[in-house]
């Protein structure tokens, strides 16, 4: 696995990949701001005689005013009876950190700047003051860990939210609206994709974050544009560009989770009733997505147009 292959557009992508990036730490939050933004993200369907299931792609973390919880995607969200996530969240910020530091913590007691090369180490260190996070706190961890801090953090000084990420936004209004809330994967699965990489893959991964920060604003803004207009062709480019590079993670990241997806789908379906399925973005888009799995099972989802 060439991870520091890797362009910086990565970084941002595994935030439409992987929902525990947005969740890392609490923001505080900020009151929304009236902007006129267009926003019409992508919806699919998948449907039988008595069955229909929505497919919506999300981004983990948000600015406030992007207006998206409307039209399509809100009527299609009204009419189902279940709505299901990537993972459902601890209520509780403190619990997701202490989930994570329980699977990050360095079992071997290596210092973790020490596990870098002297001139990696010292960008490294660079990289963490600059975004606010103390880098002593996590010479306990394994490199993965920091790795993720230092992809999320740099979005939060932006502005960017995860208390107003899609995925909150849903889940809040289906608790709401007493829906069923359920789950494809747990937070320990999702975390475990990183804890279980070896070392020299996660020294890697962290080398490449710190490499790729600086033009993280400008991909991650490229990648929210095609998600908010509803152009999941360009946002696949966008990703598989990111992710060629390094098959044997987008393995792991995409194509296996979408199969297990499509399969479990496709036993949903053996049930009647109306579902609304909300993933990451980046899961809905491109060669090996969701949709393509769906297709070996001989399934077929639609797009869904605007109004419909």
């Amino acid at each position: 696995m060439r991870l520091t292959a890797f362009p910086s557009r990565w970084l941002s992508a595994g935030l439409l990949l992987l929902g525990a990036w947005g969740q890392a730490q609490p923001v505080t939050a900020r009151e929304p701001v009236n902007i006129a933004v267009n926003v019409a993200p992508a919806l699919w369907q998948v449907k039988d005689a008595d069955t229909t299931i929505y497919l919506f792609g999300t981004v983990h973390v948000l600015k406030p005013g992007i207006d998206w919880f409307k039209g399509g995607v809100k009527q299609a969200f009204d009419a189902a009876d279940e709505l299901v996530l990537e993972i459902i969240e601890p209520d509780n910020p403190g619990e997701m950190a202490q989930m994570m530091a329980g699977k990050a913590m360095a079992t071997d007691r290596v210092a973790l700047s020490t596990r870098l090369a002297p001139d990696a180490a010292q960008k490294y260190r660079a990289a963490m003051v600059a975004a606010g996070v103390p880098w002593q706190s996590f010479e306990a961890f394994n490199p993965w860990m920091a790795g993720m801090i230092l992809s999320v953090a740099p979005l939060q000084k932006l502005g960017y939210q995860s208390d107003i990420g899609a995925e909150k936004i849903l889940r809040a209004a289906a608790e709401k609206a007493g829906k069923k809330v359920g789950a494809l994967e747990t937070v320990e699965q999702q975390l475990n994709f990183f804890a279980d990489l070896p070392m020299a893959q996660q020294v890697q991964f962290l080398n490449a974050t710190v490499e790729g920060m600086d033009g993280m604003e400008g991909e991650f803004a490229a990648l929210l544009n095609h998600w908010q207009t509803g152009q999941p062709e360009k946002l696949a480019d966008e990703m598989n560009d990111s992710l060629k590079a390094t098959p044997e993670l987008a393995q792991v990241l995409l194509i296996n989770r979408n199969a297990n997806w499509a399969k479990w789908i496709k036993a949903r379906l053996d049930q009647p009733g109306t579902v609304f399925v909300a993933v990451g973005a980046g899961h809905l888009a491109g060669k090996g997505s969701v949709q393509d799995q769906l297709k070996t099972l001989g399934i077929a989802s639609a797009r869904v147009k605007q109004g419909e």
